[in-house]
């Protein structure tokens, strides 16, 4: 079976510029099959602000009113997707930007209101992994923004980690799929205040002690929750890490099994 890459990146790589150039470089120079997943929320926030729209945030995930779907398809999908295709097109990648409508490749369901209304917000039910495989077969370089859609003409906001995590289960049906969760810091902390003191691996019993032992905490338990959902559906290897841990001569980054 042919290994397929699929690398996410995070905001805060995607704000810097030089960060960004540094890590499409390295993304650029990786061997194989490789799909990129990109958010951009920073960035919402900061045009949205400019538009004098307010962004609604409840434990760390957007409220996404109709007004705040707009800025974040135009920020997404436009100015974010753009920017990084027209860079990779600059490193010789054949890089074609997506959203999860385009050639139908991700359908989600708008999520039910429970206790919270998040507004046009979308799980993921559904990821095309064929059509995706075809752009892959024509040496094309999928990069998907964090918009989905309902099937229906509706362009639903979706968590970025969560649509690489299922890609990733799509394309395991054809592929030996690995995930690279690249962000700012070096992996997963013992101690968030030492940067060094990464957890080198983490499994399902580890994790649950960490929970318990309050070391993981915030953020990184839906982050980590995706790791280990794509593990238990099909893909065979989940990191954690910076961008570094794309390179051959780094080992200083966190590895998910199960």
């Amino acid at each position: 079976m042919k290994k397929l890459s699929i690398i996410k990146i995070g905001g805060n790589i995607i704000e810097d510029e030089s960060s960004l150039n540094s890590f499409l470089h390295l993304f650029s120079k990786l061997k194989g099959n490789k799909i990129l997943v990109h958010g951009g929320g920073k960035r919402a926030t900061h045009i949205a602000s400019k538009l004098g729209i307010e962004s609604k945030m409840i434990e760390g995930r957007r409220i996404t009113d109709a007004e705040t779907l707009e800025v974040i398809t135009m920020v997404y999908g436009g100015l974010v997707n753009k920017n990084v295709v027209a860079k990779l097109q600059a490193l010789q990648i054949d890089a074609i930007g997506l959203t999860g409508a385009d050639i139908n490749s991700i359908q989600s369901d708008k999520r039910p209101v429970k206790e919270i209304d998040y507004g046009f917000v979308g799980d993921v039910k559904k990821v095309a992994h064929n059509s995706i495989d075809k752009l892959i077969k024509a040496d094309f370089t999928p990069v998907f923004c964090a918009i989905t859609h309902d099937g229906k003409g509706q362009l639903l906001n979706t968590n970025a980690d969560t649509i690489a995590s299922t890609i990733g289960v799509g394309m395991s049906e054809i592929y030996d799929t690995s995930i690279y969760y690249c962000f700012e810091l070096n992996g997963v902390l013992q101690d968030f205040n030492d940067k060094e003191s990464v957890i080198k691996n983490i499994n399902s019993k580890t994790y649950q002690e960490l929970l318990k032992d309050g070391i993981i905490s915030d953020g990184m338990i839906p982050k980590l929750d995706n790791c280990f959902d794509a593990l238990h559906n099909g893909v065979q290897k989940v990191h954690i890490g910076n961008t570094a841990m794309l390179t051959n001569d780094n080992d200083n980054f966190t590895t998910i099994t199960l």
